[in-house]
């Protein structure tokens, strides 16, 4: 039924197998944990690009999580509404939420392909999609450090003998990768939680998926150990510390790259400002003193009685000022004005 999950997953498999068995040799253990690892970065090498957008789109939710909140208290009781409106507000801000669960929807069907292909490697079996009954052979016959890959720790006894492998040393192996992994679970939980801001972490709801990613689904994994094999604790191991550097050197991108367009905002602010010390020039007005634009001359402003208004006298060769005012005859009073006449 999932054959469409099955084949691609045990193609990838045999082909890192081809490669490393050419190294180790085919029956080898080394060869086929190399395999299963380089299985786990082939596929998160092409989920490379989903996860920055991913980190993006968390970081464009981030910025606008106090608008979202002024949607849920504007609508408490219109659950419709809210839904339309936050849809609104993050197609403005071009981010689409389901984009940001693609790259783990995308492993969880790998991790069922290589859990049941893996399931299908039993002694005696003939092919096994793109495994013929020699590849089978050679990964049942694979011992590492003494345990088949198949196997794991709650396995019951006749199956074990079946594969030629002792209880103890699938306990032997599994219990520090499953350690390691629990750790590096956590670590990589740890790591996101960390990039979230203060908006977010104070959401009730973020917070309850911040404790099952910290340390439910650690525990989830030390628990779960007994009952995956060998392979499977591989495939965990790698994926959890391929996500942990690959957390790493994206966010310090992107971090890098807001540094960068700050600088830029800062630098450009800088460059439209005024020195220190100068005076802002309005263009508008012409600078004191500065001449007339095409050596045109100033003309003098007119007088209330249309006739031109005499400059004022210079006083520094010591000449009185001109005392009179433009309109009004000499010796006249400037209480009445000429020609008025007093209304009974």
């Amino acid at each position: 039924m999932l054959n469409f999950i099955y084949y691609p997953v045990s193609f990838i498999l045999w082909c890192w197998h081809w490669v490393f068995g050419k190294v180790f040799g085919e029956s080898s253990g080394f060869a086929w944990a190399l395999a299963v690892i380089f299985l786990v970065f082939t596929l998160r090498a092409i989920l490379f690009k989903p996860f920055v957008g991913q980190v993006r789109s968390m970081r464009k939710m981030q910025e606008f999580a106090p608008e979202m909140q002024k949607i849920k208290k504007k609508y408490p009781n219109d659950r419709q509404r809210q839904a339309q409106e936050m849809q609104k507000l993050q197609s403005e801000h071009g981010v689409n939420p389901l984009g940001g669960c693609l790259p783990m929807l995308v492993q969880i069907p790998v991790f069922i392909g290589l859990f049941h292909v893996l399931r299908s490697f039993k002694p005696g079996w003939g092919e096994v999609y793109f495994f013929d009954k020699q590849g089978v052979d050679s990964f049942v016959n694979a011992k590492l450090f003494g345990t088949n890959l198949s196997t794991f720790i709650t396995m019951p006894s006749d199956q074990l003998a079946q594969y030629g492998t002792e209880r103890l040393n699938v306990i032997l192996l599994s219990v520090p990768l499953m350690i390691v992994a629990s750790i590096a679970t956590h670590f990589t939980s740890r790591h996101s939680v960390a990039r979230q801001n203060p908006a977010a972490l104070d959401n009730p709801q973020t917070a309850i998926m911040n404790k099952l990613t910290l340390y439910i689904f650690p525990l989830g994994v030390l628990v779960g150990g007994f009952f995956f094999p060998v392979a499977i604790l591989l495939y965990w191991l790698s994926n959890n510390g391929w996500t942990l550097g690959q957390q790493h050197f994206v966010y310090k991108r992107i971090d890098a790259e807001e540094e960068e367009k700050k600088a830029a905002v800062v630098e450009t602010r800088q460059a439209l400002a005024p020195k220190p010390g100068a005076k802002p020039v309005n263009p508008k007005k012409p600078a004191p003193g500065a001449k007339p634009a095409n050596g045109a001359k100033r003309m003098p402003t007119a007088g209330p009685s249309g006739t031109p208004k005499k400059p004022a006298a210079d006083n520094t060769n010591g000449s009185t000022p001109n005392t009179e005012i433009p309109g009004l005859t000499p010796g006249r009073s400037t209480s009445k004005k000429p020609g008025s006449k007093k209304r009974r």
